[in-house]
């Protein structure tokens, strides 16, 4: 039989998928993770012919272990081939002058999160069945800008699942606020938080682990759960891409299957890298992850020191989806690279979470740095990127891609390292057109919205504005609640009330 998942803080053991899928986080705080991976391994050379769909059921039938092999056809399919994303398949590859873009934005949010989102509500659906859950589920989610609408868009008016969203008011860009707050669904609601993302994801956290809260939610007939990629069902979806950028460069000829190649990924929360590593753990052959960052360089510094530090400045840049400090998917990191050491992890997390910092051992640091790389790149320098890579290839970056892009032009200037790379394509360079245009083309003219200049920003490269972004201006905003930190909780109960109320 195979075994089960459990939490890196020890607390829980032999959690089905479905199980864990639906609680989000475990009940010690902690991260649900597969505690059979290393038992897996898949053979690239299996996966040559695969379309992005049957490949994705290769990976979740390895992984969804109380799902059945229909169960998850039918999820795969609603989410990947039912005319969601814009393209015959989800993603694509382009290969731009010596490295490979993974365009991951090809979706109905035109975000990397939509790969994960819209499959999700589909797992949890799924699961609830499997679980034999009457009642209804309410969704959190904190959000530093793409995950929200994503998530939105993926929940909206699912049957028996409400969603709320969560985000640090002022700390995300003028397009990623406004697809959220014109987010149509009974079931939704979006809220602006009086802080940054942090601020916002310790706020779920805490929430969910508010035993007597809990406790009220379940009398009241509701179970919190989460889109973030503390859930195990956001994170599994995010491996397949891994291997299909690696299996595209195989056919189109560029390395043999085995090759290792490296991955460029601009990260924040630490989810989308570590979806990486966990493919690398089951047969993606990978050289090395070079984790880019912002300003906001904290995990630069800690794959240089081993000493994560969350007490210093932070920033707010054109990449906001990565002005994070409290990196949440590290945790599953050390969890595995520590032999499942759950006491460690508790320990260390327990230090951060009232010191504000921690440092890991010795043998655990070199064993971060065999495979990891980290590094950061200035507002200035992110906007040059954006500038070069147009001015000579004609290839447009949104502000996340080019801080990766410049990371690893630092990274092969001092390593010298020529193994062919893949960098992580995050997000369309609409959702963040004010920022694209003004690297490009200098100052904004005056009398342009932020609306306007998309449009001004297709005229002048003749890349056209993804349809979902296209007349978003027009739209009315259906959403107004703001609230303090210090009361997301009571956003959920005003929510839930008035949810039985219009029932």
């Amino acid at each position: 039989m195979k075994e089960k998942y459990i939490s890196t803080r020890g607390g829980q053991k032999n959690i089905s998928a479905s199980a864990g899928i639906i609680a989000g986080l475990a009940t010690d705080g902690g991260l649900y993770v597969p505690s059979f991976i290393h038992d897996i391994h898949i053979n690239i050379n299996d996966l040559i012919n695969l379309t992005y769909s049957a490949l994705a059921e290769k990976v979740f039938s390895l992984f969804l272990d109380d799902f059945t092999p229909e169960q998850i056809h039918h999820c795969v399919s609603q989410a990947y081939d039912s005319g969601l994303f814009e393209m015959d398949e989800p993603v694509c590859v382009k290969e731009v002058s010596d490295r490979f873009f993974l365009e991951l934005y090809h979706g109905p949010t035109c975000a990397f999160k939509d790969m994960a989102l819209t499959i999700l509500p589909h797992l949890m659906t799924t699961s609830m069945k499997i679980q034999g859950i009457k009642k209804q589920i309410l969704i959190l989610t904190a959000t530093s800008g793409d995950t929200g609408k994503a998530a939105l868009a993926g929940f909206s008016d699912v049957p028996g699942i409400g969603i709320m969203v969560y985000y640090p008011k002022n700390g995300v860009s003028t397009i990623q606020e406004k697809q959220m707050l014109t987010q149509t669904g009974r079931n939704t609601r979006v809220i602006g938080v009086d802080g940054n993302f942090d601020d916002t994801q310790n706020g779920v956290k805490l929430i969910f682990s508010d035993t007597p809260f809990n406790q009220a939610m379940d009398q009241a007939g509701v179970l919190l759960s989460s889109a973030n990629s503390i859930n195990i069902g956001r994170l599994l979806p995010q491996i397949i891409y891994y291997f299909f950028s690696y299996v595209k460069l195989v056919k189109n000829g560029k390395i043999h299957p085995g090759d290792p190649i490296n991955f460029v990924v601009p990260t924040g929360n630490f989810g989308n890298i570590l979806a990486g590593y966990y493919a690398s753990l089951i047969g993606l052959p990978v050289n090395r992850f070079i984790c880019a960052s912002n300003a906001n360089n904290i995990l630069t510094d800690f794959f240089k020191t081993g000493c994560y530090d969350r007490n210093r400045n932070f920033y707010k840049t054109m990449s906001p989806s990565m002005d994070i400090l409290i990196s949440s998917n590290l945790e599953r990191l050390l969890f595995d690279l520590s032999g499942n050491n759950a006491p460690a992890l508790a320990k260390l997390m327990t230090q951060l979470q009232n010191r504000g910092h921690y440092h890991v051992s010795s043998e655990l640091f070199k064993k971060t740095t065999n495979l990891f790389s980290g590094g950061f790149t200035s507002e200035k320098a992110t906007a040059e990127s954006i500038k070069e890579m147009y001015a000579q290839f004609h290839y447009l970056m949104d502000p996340h891609t080019a801080v990766a892009n410049q990371v690893y032009e630092t990274y092969r200037r001092q390593t010298g390292d020529s193994t062919p790379a893949v960098i992580l394509s995050t997000a369309s360079p609409y959702k963040f057109g004010h920022s694209v245009y003004q690297s490009i083309f200098g100052p904004i003219p005056e009398g342009l919205n932020d609306f306007d200049v998309l449009k001004s920003l297709a005229d002048k490269t003749g890349v056209p504005i993804p349809k979902p972004l296209t007349n978003l201006d027009k739209k009315p905003d259906l959403h107004h609640t703001t609230c303090h930190k210090d009361q997301m909780a009571e956003c959920i109960s005003d929510f839930v009330r008035e949810a039985k109320v219009n029932q």
